[in-house]
């Protein structure tokens, strides 16, 4: 039970509530509990979905599974007054990747929420995350289209306006990879304070002048799953219960992956194959390659490199040495890997191909006839610290939500695939509360900067 103090001491008061009106698995109010020490008081969302899983994840929460307009911010906080507002608008129509789609007026106008909390229960700061582009909100055409000539016109009306009610306002776009998320995640973030104390921007704790460098995509691949081999044909994946053959396009876009993370560059990722399955264990080709005991598929010293693809149109895909790119709501983050092995002095029956790197092609097998020799090097035959290697292999398989959770800076050990009452959620469930949540370290670091002192205080 919680136990509100109702004195007062340089204008501040001690039975302060924090409210989350949240996004997705509830990712800012686990960085506000971190900051704070304690569950934020009430949770409010429309998706009862996101509220189970925030239940499950806050149970000391008062929760309302409600549209963010039905809840009355007076009812709802019982004459207590509020330290903290957080406010995580649906993004979707204002987000660059909706294309060229029509937007609604309703949803791209879901911030102006916090101006009635500000207006009803004045509180002490109001934080409110949501994509870059919410910059540039401005009224629509005729045809659901933003108006080009009056970009940014609503945005600025909504900041004058919590102006108006007595707040200093600050915006800023942050990245999660530089509070230690391993995920690229860039969203703007606005604070609007009225007790007269300064905004306060956290500074960076990973990345260049940091003294820490970024935290990689490979910190949260699960080695252990298979990773099915893209030549599969349709009855060998059924059989794994995975998709085969795959689309053109999907293995255009692993072939340049391929290319682009593993033979053309300086620094591929390995993991070598002895600790391939069931071990986090891996290496960078910049170091010194690793005694190889045994290769499951037939005693050879071989490696496995590794790289993440983007099923999107146009995306190549990224290191997996790097933060991973921003997670979206939709199952779009694959893991792909390259076995090789060291290229023997003749083929004898060894399964491997040249993967091909133009045109329509993917590959061929290499018991084949060499197809068309380009004015270019087009085939993966490959060298690694000297050492020549033959492709034998390329996997891939979908990221597991709990390894996009712990990109996207969740804790282990946050639950996500059952609700208090043990129901299971599907895997599109958890994939898009992911990518709709905010990134936990960032909720954290401002809160830490701007919230945390004032319970010390009171403490």
């Amino acid at each position: 039970m919680n136990h509100y103090r109702t004195d007062t001491q340089f204008g501040m008061n001690f039975g302060e509530i924090d409210v989350d009106n949240f996004a997705g698995g509830g990712g800012a109010s686990t960085g506000i509990e971190a900051a704070l020490g304690k569950p934020v008081d009430i949770a409010i969302n429309h998706d009862p979905a996101a509220i189970s899983m925030h239940t499950v994840n806050h149970p000391n929460t008062k929760h309302y599974c409600e549209s963010v307009w039905k809840v009355d911010p007076v009812k709802a906080c019982n004459g207590r007054p509020v330290r903290l507002a957080w406010f995580s608008p649906d993004c979707t129509h204002h987000s660059k990747a909706r294309g060229g789609k029509p937007r609604k007026k309703n949803i791209r106008g879901l911030a102006w929420v916090a101006v009635r909390w500000a207006k009803r229960v004045q509180p002490r700061i109001i934080m409110l995350e949501n994509v870059e582009e919410f910059q540039e909100w401005g009224p629509l055409l005729e045809n659901g289209k933003p108006c080009p000539a009056r970009k940014g016109e609503t945005f600025k009306q909504f900041v004058h306006k919590l102006e108006s009610l007595g707040y200093q306002v600050d915006y800023r776009e942050l990245r999660a990879c530089d509070y230690g998320a391993p995920t690229i995640r860039k969203r703007l973030f606005l604070i609007a304070r009225r007790d007269g104390l300064p905004i306060v921007w956290p500074e960076k704790t990973h990345g260049d002048g940091t003294g820490q460098p970024y935290r990689a995509a490979a910190e949260c691949i699960d080695w252990s799953i298979p990773c099915p081999s893209i030549f599969l044909t349709r009855e060998q994946g059924n059989a794994l219960g995975v998709r085969r053959p795959l689309a053109e396009n999907t293995l255009k876009r692993i072939a340049k992956g391929v290319q682009k993370f593993v033979l053309e560059s300086n620094r591929p990722f390995i993991v070598p194959i002895a600790n391939y399955n069931g071990s986090t264990i891996a290496q960078s080709a910049d170091e010194p390659l690793r005694t190889i005991t045994a290769w499951p598929k037939g005693g050879s010293f071989a490696l496995v490199t590794a790289f993440i693809a983007k099923h999107y149109t146009g995306v190549t895909g990224s290191n997996i040495q790097e933060p991973l790119h921003t997670i979206t709501a939709a199952d779009h983050n694959a893991l792909v890997t390259m076995e090789a092995e060291v290229d023997p002095v003749t083929c004898g029956n060894i399964k491997a191909f040249l993967v091909k790197y133009y045109g329509a092609g993917v590959g061929q097998p290499i018991n084949e006839p060499l197809h068309t020799i380009t004015g270019r090097d087009t085939f993966g035959l490959i060298t690694i610290k000297g050492q020549a290697y033959r492709i034998t292999d390329i996997g891939m398989r979908m990221l597991q939500p709990h390894e996009l959770y712990q990109a996207q800076g969740f804790p282990a050990d946050y639950v996500i695939n059952t609700d208090a009452s043990g129901k299971p959620f599907t895997k599109k469930d958890q994939v898009a509360k992911c990518g709709n949540s905010v990134s936990p370290v960032v909720a954290e670091a401002l809160v830490r900067a701007n919230v945390k002192h004032l319970s010390e205080v009171a403490a």
